[in-house]
């Protein structure tokens, strides 16, 4: 497989706009060029600590930034003249949306094109831990299997269990949409049954909700105890939403049987007793990684930035700042600070 083509890192790239951008990764070469167009680019390659973000940022109309790049008060108080935050991720967990709001900085994630991949990834966690995949794999590379035996690493089948989903947004939707393949009754939290139900009767329970304040630890002690001995949980969602010591401490407790992680607390730190358990599957936050995803997602975030520091308004706003484009005095006007008019 190909690896996408990246231009090599430049400090600064000209262009004959003055609207210059920072952009916290480096970018596939056909999006960089399209971007470079546009603007006056300065691009970097590996993660910025706080303060480099901050210093880097000075001066700047534009950043493309990713999910670990921390956006708040400071750093916007240190960008007078930002005028978009373009998150190339769909949650945004990791930008202050308030103060952005607050400074007339418009706030973009990249919706809709990350849901086919991240909901494949989810069902591929459910089945690893189901069957069994990845301690197989490791007693093989050991040189540990003996041979088939009739009660060799037995799994548990999909057939005629109940998914149960917390979060009903376009990944949940699409996990969804895939349970019939595997003979699976599907039920949503909320919609059909509160969270606890959910809890109780499922067989695997899938996280697919975003990070808000009354969804971190929603998994914790408590709900784990609720669930069945033989439950499944799955998060492709963010970490903090479950609480990864009273995860392990289920699971050394056997209140439910396994569990399957793309995410996690304080990434890229992983709970040191989950990582010692066989029933846990550990993948590094690959919701989204694929080629053809993650172009999009960026590409969408570039869009973004052309757009707004085109004077036109966002394409993807997140739901703050599209609230401020419709309460503002001046409609679809950008203003030069910012795209909420007057406010």
């Amino acid at each position: 497989m190909q690896s996408l083509r990246l231009l090599p890192v430049a400090r600064t790239l000209r262009a004959s706009l003055p609207s210059s951008v920072l952009v916290t990764r480096r970018i596939p070469s056909s999006i960089q060029e399209k971007l470079q167009a546009a603007c006056e680019l300065d691009l970097e390659a590996s993660p910025l600590s706080p303060e480099e973000l901050r210093e880097r940022v000075r001066g700047k109309a534009g950043l493309i930034c990713v999910l670990t790049d921390r956006i708040d008060e400071a750093l916007l108080d240190a960008a007078p003249d930002l005028r978009i935050v373009a998150n190339i991720a769909v949650g945004y967990d990791n930008i202050d949306v308030r103060a952005a709001a607050g400074r007339g900085v418009v706030v973009t994630n990249t919706p809709d094109v990350l849901t086919e991949a991240t909901a494949e990834l989810t069902w591929a966690l459910l089945l690893s831990a189901a069957r069994r995949l990845g301690e197989g794999e490791r007693v093989v590379r050991r040189g540990a299997w003996k041979g088939w035996a009739i009660d060799f690493m037995l799994g548990t089948e999909l057939r005629g269990k109940q998914l149960g989903i917390i979060g009903r947004g376009r990944i949940g939707r699409a996990v969804a949409a895939k349970a019939p393949a595997f003979g699976m009754t599907v039920k949503f939290a909320k919609e059909d049954m509160s969270v606890d139900e959910l809890l109780v009767s499922s067989d695997v329970i899938s996280i697919n909700t975003s990070l808000r304040p009354d969804t971190r630890h929603l998994i914790d002690r408590r709900a784990l105890m609720r669930m069945k001995r033989s439950a499944i949980l799955v998060n492709t969602a963010r970490g903090p939403v479950v609480d990864e010591e009273a995860l392990a401490w289920a699971l050394k407790e056997r209140l439910i049987a396994a569990a399957a992680l793309d995410v996690y607390e304080r990434e890229p730190v992983v709970q040191e007793e989950l990582l010692a358990m066989e029933n846990v599957v550990l993948a590094p936050h690959l919701g989204s990684a694929t080629r053809e995803t993650r172009t999009a997602m960026i590409d969408l975030a570039v869009s973004n930035v052309i757009e707004v520091l085109s004077g036109r308004p966002p394409l993807t706003p997140v739901p703050a700042t599209a609230t401020a484009l419709r309460a503002s005095t001046r409609g679809k006007e950008v203003r030069k600070n910012g795209a909420f008019g007057s406010e």
